[in-house]
């Protein structure tokens, strides 16, 4: 692992459809959206604001669901109908003061390319596409939607010796 790529990171940004979730987009009978999201990757979220590092979503899509996520987690930015996501990080990058070498960025499909291509730390879920993977330094074990998250936060915080029992 790349470990001082990972000691300079300060923002751990990611996409949510197929990083967050596993990607399925289910309605009910009413057409309301329902997503999964795993538990683990919620601690792993607090857990990375708590030893003070940003967080924020950078979605092509919008929805309830994300959105009532995002407010659970208390994600630092959140951008939504980002699409091409690549404004949204620009903003991101000046609201949060740093430079894309502070920043970690998770995505799983083409629309994540040419963010994952700038930062200093970039991952996808084990489902990513292909495209991506052959891209990012990290490839994780877990599925998105199924730990993948956590996985990306507990290796960069063990970088920067802040993981331990809490």
């Amino acid at each position: 692992m790349k470990n001082a790529l990972l000691k300079k990171i300060k923002v751990i940004a990611m996409d949510v459809d197929g990083v967050m979730t596993d990607g399925r987009i289910i309605y009910d009978g009413d057409g309301l959206e329902l997503k999964f999201f795993d538990v683990k990757d919620g601690y792993g979220i607090s857990r990375a604001r708590r030893e003070g590092l940003k967080t924020a979503v950078i979605s092509a899509r919008s929805s309830t669901a994300v959105k009532a996520r995002a407010k659970d987690l208390k994600f630092d930015k959140v951008y939504l109908d980002a699409y091409p996501k690549l404004s949204s990080y620009e903003k991101m990058l000046k609201a949060f003061g740093v430079s894309d070498e502070e920043v970690c960025f998770i995505g799983d499909d083409m629309p994540d390319v040419a963010i994952l291509s700038r930062v200093g730390f970039s991952a996808a879920p084990a489902n990513a596409v292909a495209e991506v993977k052959k891209i990012v330094d990290h490839v994780t074990v877990q599925e998105g939607g199924r730990g993948a998250v956590r996985e990306v936060i507990e290796i960069i915080l063990k970088a920067q010796g802040r993981w331990g029992i809490e």
